[in-house]
């Protein structure tokens, strides 16, 4: 008895697997992508892209369970590759005020339930996550349902460090719940409504990235 009691002691105290993993998504590695496109059915369909996406994040592969902070600058995100529709975004993402360069847009998220991963196999996910743009959250206060794929490449298949690729899409992304827009920016009134229709309020966000272990 007393043998039996020692060995459960043992099993309890005893490490339940390997630690939790730190990875990083570097905004300057030029790989990862950011795009959302707004496509009005009467009007333009708008496209912003972005490759400066940096995230930290923390998997714990027993518990199948991931946390961590994404970010994309508003600085760097391109519109229609054009000069006055990327301002103008700036402009309607801070209502026109604060600096665009203290403005992101963020996802911040804990326990997520991920799926185990196999080298080179594609294991689908889906989470629903709390998104900001310039501090601000959902003015209903929910999360961004976000669907997608993660890929597990060991290190020597993909670059020297263990690399997980993730595909990620947020449908029907509402920047208006967010108070991006011309109407909640100062100096655009009287352009609402002629943007009103012209101008899609809902699109889908795409996210490609590749998340690497942190180098000691």
């Amino acid at each position: 008895m007393l043998r039996t009691i020692l060995l459960l002691a043992a099993a309890l105290g005893a490490p339940s697997g390997a630690p939790a993993e730190e990875l990083e998504v570097n905004p300057e590695a030029g790989n990862n992508a950011f795009s959302a496109v707004f496509d009005a059915k009467l009007g333009e369909r708008i496209t912003a892209v972005s490759s400066a996406v940096g995230c930290t994040l923390r998997l714990d592969a027993d518990a199948g369970r991931v946390s961590g902070r994404c970010a994309v600058p508003l600085a760097s995100i391109r519109v229609d590759n054009d000069d006055t529709k990327s301002a103008h975004f700036r402009e309607w993402a801070t209502n026109g005020k604060g600096d665009p360069a203290a403005c992101t847009i963020e996802a911040r998220f804990e326990g997520v339930q991920v799926p185990r991963l196999v080298a080179e196999e594609p294991a689908p996910f889906e989470a629903r996550v709390p998104f900001t743009v310039c501090g601000r959250a959902r003015a209903d206060g929910r999360p961004e349902r976000v669907a997608g794929t993660a890929t597990l490449f060991p290190p020597g298949t993909y670059g020297a460090r263990k690399t997980i690729r993730i595909r990620a899409t947020v449908a029907g992304f509402d920047r208006e719940a967010y108070r991006v827009g011309p109407q909640f920016t100062e100096g655009w009134l009287a352009r609402v409504q002629s943007l009103a229709r012209v101008v899609a309020a809902k699109g889908d966000v795409e996210l490609s990235l590749f998340a690497r272990e942190q180098q000691d």
